[in-house]
């Protein structure tokens, strides 16, 4: 256990510190050698509050890792909303802050006082990490948490609004500064007798700083000659006052072991135990004193800065194969308490490669940009020989290439390896970059084959299947599948392409599927079940989804589930089964208690998001769903899905403008715009814009992009695509009837009004009865006077020819206000119409 050691209680410092912790925000800001940490440490050590320290390093401007290791953090307070902030990601952009600010702490409990401490914050210097914590600081979800900064400068974020509004607390070098009362408190404590005089003089010379009254005592205590000297021998080279009165009596030993934890950012106890070549050596370190000393919030060891400084400058001293040991047996220790990208780093500074592969496989599939970036830079960084000696890295090069985007280089890459490699002598090592290959290069064609339409797909996984058995490789980890906007990824509205991708895919799903250990499974029925949904195939589509579940629940394929309860979803909303919505709503929910399943907090709010703003309940979308469109941190997957969910979002608030706005700044390579039912859907969905923001004027454009949307659709039968826009669609397909639009068959424009106002009533029964269960009033787009007029009219049993007369409108007038009352309560007919606006209370019983 970790040694006792003497410190001064500083009463006046704590005193300061117990008003501040009041306030939200406490900044402590100071130069080095001013008690900045001790004097805060020592003070919760008596303070009654559940403290969470983050020692602050330069490898935190790194947004991932800065994540992982404040999630670390936040575990030592909270094992439960640790997993869940891990499984979010960083919040670096303003919808993933709102979706963070939404996570529960579960643990958080109003009585209780937390302190969340950040040390050396002058460290950080990247503008998103800096962001998240002032938008953190300055917005706290809890009013019994506070945060403390501690900082040699000025922290780099805006502290004026808290500190106008008396929200923050500074404490400066003056506050911290030893009264000579504590200054000769301390040296009584070492038995040190200074005169009056002497203290005076002591006490002008180092000015109360706290180091500098440290190192002058270790001089009076070896015998100097009066306190003068002993501050001109301070003064005169600190780092030689540290050799000579520290480093030189100590062990050689213990020398070279402290050289060593100088290479390293942090000093767990476990592993400074394992870097200990005896107990004696870790015995005898934990006698230096206040320049090592252990911190029972981090349960570890801190080195005052000044001596890892005087440190540093002695690794030199150190052979590179010791260096080399102390990093491999960091990045062990760091993997072992999932702490990967500090690993990775380790392990790259080790010169041991092999180890950062082992750690990049251990992301997820499609792994976020910024990790592929930060996998990437150690890759570009590696010498030649290190791909040399291992070929699977450029397996991990493709990969790490094709997840930001470059695939043209990532193509020609992996052609050139797989033909140097195919023409070495068979062996174990050349077959796995083979098989890795020609993963690289089926997913490669999964990804492009929707613009170069060439679905061949099982080819490259079959090849990869030949090569395993001998590769010398294991299945046993699933990995899960995840998805694009659309599962049928087909770009042209050619007839049997959707068909074909699903038999490339259906074909490639037992290669995958052996060596991956169940990736794919379920992924030809998803597809299968998209296309028949979109055909109107409700029967066909709800069997292939639930035939999906059934395979991806067996092979641990999350997503797969999640698309496919989100069809589920859209059938029986189709069908007007609200009893059958419940139950999916149910077990999408139940999704969330699946830890492994690291996308599960973003795909719940996108599908349940897609659900409410359907049946305009826009109250209920998750916050950041209803910002307007900004880069997205989400890879290019989800985030088409993110997009979709906003359109219908905007589009249901008849936000038109907005609408047409986000469609045409739709630019993503892999957009909505890139699949074929993207592409269907935007024309439609600027059609309808059109149409009700212009009236007649907008009439010919409108058209002209509803014929757009149908000449895509009409080859594969899909018109599913138009009939979820509702009453929308209903109430343009019914002007395009009656201005004779040519270009689109009446026949077609006759079912899809049919079809979509039928939908329309659906989603009202879905919105109605899911407001009866929540107790919710019933949900009405008001009417305005003569609407009301014509509708009391309607139910005293007059015909539209006696409300003309009596309201003094034509007929036809009579006819267009019908019309939109009807669209108004998503009535089918009069007497539907009566009795809606009798159930909501626009009309007297």
């Amino acid at each position: 256990m970790p040694g006792n050691q003497m410190y001064l209680e500083r009463l006046q410092v704590h005193e300061l510190l117990e008003q501040a912790v009041a306030s939200p925000l406490v900044a402590v800001i100071a130069g080095a050698g001013y008690g900045k940490t001790y004097g805060v440490y020592s003070f919760l050590q008596k303070y009654r509050a559940v403290t969470a320290w983050m020692q602050i390093s330069e490898q935190d401007n790194l947004e991932v890792r800065f994540w992982e290791h404040f999630v670390r953090t936040i575990a030592f307070i909270s094992e439960a909303s640790a997993e869940k902030l891990r499984a979010s990601g960083f919040p670096g952009t303003k919808r993933q802050f709102e979706r963070y600010m939404t996570i529960p702490y579960t643990d958080i409990v109003p009585e209780v006082k937390y302190i969340f401490v950040y040390d050396d914050f002058h460290n950080l210097r990247n503008k998103a990490v800096l962001h998240f914590l002032e938008q953190s600081m300055t917005v706290p979800a809890f009013t019994n948490i506070t945060s403390i900064l501690i900082a040699r400068t000025e922290p780099d974020i805006s502290l004026m609004p808290l500190l106008s509004k008396g929200l923050l607390v500074r404490l400066t070098e003056e506050d911290l500064r030893f009264s000579k009362k504590e200054m000769t408190e301390y040296y009584a404590m070492q038995n040190i007798r200074l005169s009056p005089a002497a203290g005076d003089s002591l006490y002008r010379d180092t000015e109360g700083w706290a180091f500098a009254i440290h190192l002058a005592g270790l001089s009076l205590k070896k015998g100097a000659e009066s306190p003068e000297y002993a501050c001109s021998s301070m003064k005169l080279n600190i780092f030689k006052l540290i050799e000579t009165e520290l480093f030189a009596g100590i062990s050689a030993g213990l020398q070279k072991y402290l050289i060593k934890l100088s290479l390293i950012e942090h000093w767990p106890l476990e592993l400074l135990a394992e870097l200990a070549e005896t107990r004696e050596i870790f015995e005898e370190m934990r006698r230096i004193g206040s320049f090592i000393r252990y911190d029972t919030y981090l349960n570890a060891y801190r080195i005052h800065p000044l001596f890892l400084q005087y440190l540093s400058g002695k690794q030199t001293m150190l052979p590179e194969a010791e260096k080399k040991d102390v990093y491999a047996k960091t990045g062990r220790w760091c993997l072992r308490h999932n702490l990967k990208f500090d690993a990775a780093s380790c392990y790259e500074k080790a010169g041991d490669y092999d180890s950062v592969i082992a750690v990049a496989y251990m992301m997820p599939m499609v792994m976020p940009r910024d990790i592929a970036r930060f996998l990437l830079d150690i890759l570009e960084r590696a010498p030649q020989s290190a791909f040399d000696r291992n070929g699977v890295m450029h397996v991990l090069y493709v990969r790490l290439i094709m997840t930001l985007g470059r695939l043209e280089e990532a193509l020609e890459r992996c052609l050139s390896v797989i033909a140097r490699f195919e023409k070495m002598p068979p062996s174990e090592y050349a077959h796995r970059v083979l098989f890795g290959m020609y993963v690289n290069l089926g997913f490669h064609r999964l990804i492009t084959c929707i613009y170069n339409e060439q679905y061949d797909i099982h080819l490259y996984f079959e090849q990869a299947a030949a090569y395993f058995p001998t590769s010398g490789l294991k299945t046993g980890v699933s990995i899960a599948m995840d998805l694009s906007s659309y599962l049928c990824r087909v770009g042209t509205p050619e007839k049997g392409h959707i068909e074909q991708f699903i038999r490339t895919i259906t074909r490639s799903i037992p290669f995958v599927s052996s060596y991956m250990d169940g990736c794919m499974q379920g992924y030809d029925d998803l597809a299968q079940a998209e296309f028949a949904y979109f055909r109107e195939e409700m029967d066909a589509a709800e069997k292939h989804a639930l035939t999906a579940i059934f395979k991806a629940r067996k092979n641990k394929q999350y997503e797969v589930e999640t698309r496919s309860l989100f069809f589920l979803l859209r059938i029986h909303l189709a069908l007007g089964n609200p009893s059958r919505i419940q139950t999916v709503l149910k077990e999408l929910t139940a999704q969330l208690d699946m830890p492994k399943y690291l996308n599960r907090q973003v795909l719940y709010d996108i599908i349940i998001g897609w659900y409410y703003a359907q049946i305009g309940r826009f109250c209920l979308l998750p916050e950041w769903l209803t910002n307007e469109f900004e880069a997205s941190d989400l890879n290019s997957l989800v985030h088409g899905m993110e997009t979709l969910v906003k359109l219908k979002y905007l589009l249901s608030e008849k936000r038109y403008p907005a609408v047409l706005a986000a469609l045409e700044n739709q630019t993503n390579r892999f957009g909505l715009h890139a699949f074929l039912f993207g592409k269907i859907l935007i024309p439609a969905m600027e059609a309808v814009c059109w149409y009700q923001l212009r009236g007649k004027e907008g009439r010919p454009k409108a058209f002209a992009l509803l014929e757009t949307a149908y000449t895509l659709a009409a080859p594969n039968g899909l018109t599913m695509l138009f009939i979820e826009l509702g009453k929308d669609m209903r109430a343009l397909t019914e002007a395009a009837l009656k201005d004779n639009v040519s270009g689109i068959p009446r026949e077609w424009l006759e079912r899809i009004n049919r079809k979509s106002a039928a939908y329309a009533k659906k989603l009202y029964l879905a919105a109605k009865a899911h407001q009866t269960q929540r107790g919710e009033p019933l949900r009405i787009e008001p009417l305005s006077r003569r609407e009301t007029a014509v509708l009391t009219g309607l139910s005293q049993g007059l015909t539209r020819e006696e409300i003309a007369n009596i309201s003094s409108l034509s007929v036809n007038t009579v006819k267009s206000v019908i019309k939109s009352v009807y669209l108004k309560l998503n009535a089918v007919n009069r007497a539907d119409a009566i009795r809606i606006a009798t159930l909501a209370g626009i009309l007297k019983k």
